[in-house]
């Protein structure tokens, strides 16, 4: 069976939509448990793994009724999915400060080496994005988020790249695209490895990212 472009497009926006609450509360009270819910979720990732913990963990340890907790989330990759955005929201305020640096082409390579080494301290520093990332891999409505958070930070570098090339817009798109990609699965390699490792990882990586934009030409 053929899949149309707008089918396809539908699918994906179903599959993000999945990784959202069913209901973000406002009042004190249901934010308190709201949030107390997403804290217990990330204790559980940190000691469990995202695979191993279940939603009646999450009632036990937050101390919610199954009720209160499906009212917001309606399964685990609801739960992961808006740990997985407030996460993404640190990473793109790390990418936009980085790029906002930015005066000349010469700043390329310095930004995006602050951003490699900016995402890599992040992921050290708190193991549960680790953890998380590794859910994605596993569902697809996750991976959809994934993706589409690579979408929006190739978006942020290809805005900045516009002001210093006359380059067509396809290759500066293509070309941003490839670059965040490359620094994620980077930095979730070296995550991966013991710390000295990791950390040769991560500088022989940054030396190989561009330092101008001449291959657009």
């Amino acid at each position: 069976m053929t899949v149309t472009a707008k089918e396809g497009k539908q699918a994906v926006t179903e599959a993000v939509a999945a990784t959202r609450p069913r209901l973000v509360p406002t009042q004190r009270r249901s934010r308190e448990r709201f949030e107390r819910i997403l804290e217990s979720a990330v204790e559980l990732i940190s000691e469990k793994g995202s695979e191993a913990f279940r939603m009646s963990d999450i009632v036990e340890r937050a101390g919610v009724p199954f009720g209160s907790l499906y009212q917001y989330f309606p399964d685990k990759t609801a739960i992961i999915g808006t740990l997985a955005e407030r996460y993404n929201t640190i990473e793109r305020a790390c990418v936009q400060r980085e790029l906002a640096i930015m005066k000349t082409t010469e700043d390329l390579h310095p930004a995006l080496c602050r951003i490699v080494e900016g995402y890599y301290r992040m992921y050290l520093d708190d193991p549960v994005m680790r953890d998380i990332w590794q859910a994605a891999q596993a569902d697809r409505a996750l991976q959809e988020l994934d993706e589409e958070e690579g979408e929006f930070l190739a978006g942020l570098l290809r805005e900045t790249l516009q002001r210093f090339t006359d380059a067509p817009a396809p290759a500066i798109l293509a070309f941003s695209r490839l670059t965040m990609t490359l620094i994620a699965a980077a930095v979730r390699h070296a995550i991966a490895l013991k710390p000295k490792e990791g950390q040769r990882v991560i500088a022989l990586f940054k030396h190989m990212l561009p330092r101008d934009l001449s291959v657009l030409s």
